[in-house]
């Protein structure tokens, strides 16, 4: 009996340090620079803008910092920053970029993507709950995509949508 249990307590310990290499493996080949374009929406029932951006990542076995600056019409610009720590199967962590205020992030990876639930510091768009994926795209590329639902019609839009490749 102390065998088998013994031999299971062993089993749970290679599962959990096999996921938890495997989220180290991904967010590590998350790392670099990156560079850009995509759009935005102020507002969900805004017109979409274009805009150019840079992006550092930076990356550890349990966490990811996503540093970076958005442009649009050579005049307007904005820093953008998401730092993520990884606990299990478990993400959590801060966006900051919103004219709302440091928001809240909670989610977990899905294949080669991160969903994540925001929980903006203001009401945004008539709640503060949105949703963001980063979501690595081949080995040299990632798209980061901000959704939020339009109070006027109940439907998700996209609010923002940066493709990025690794410079």
């Amino acid at each position: 009996m102390k065998s088998t249990a013994a031999l299971l307590a062993a089993a749970c310990l290679f599962c959990a340090t096999g996921a938890h290499a495997d989220e180290a493996a991904f967010l590590r080949s998350l790392q670099g620079k990156f560079s850009g374009k995509g759009t935005v929406r102020i507002r969900t029932n805004t017109p979409v803008m274009n805009i150019n951006c840079t992006f550092t990542s930076d990356a550890t076995a349990d966490s990811l910092s996503l540093d970076g600056t958005c442009r649009a019409f050579l005049i307007m610009s904005r820093e953008i920053r998401a730092d993520l720590k990884v606990s299990g199967a478990s993400y959590t962590g801060t966006y900051i970029g919103s004219r709302s205020g440091p928001a809240g992030l909670n989610g977990s990876r899905k294949g080669d993507a991160i969903d994540l639930d925001i929980h903006w510091a203001k009401i945004v768009n008539g709640d503060r709950d949105a949703e963001l994926t980063v979501e690595k795209i081949g080995p040299d590329n990632m798209r980061m995509t901000v959704t939020d639902m339009d109070p006027a019609t109940g439907k998700m839009v996209v609010t923002s949508r940066i493709d990025l490749k690794r410079d």
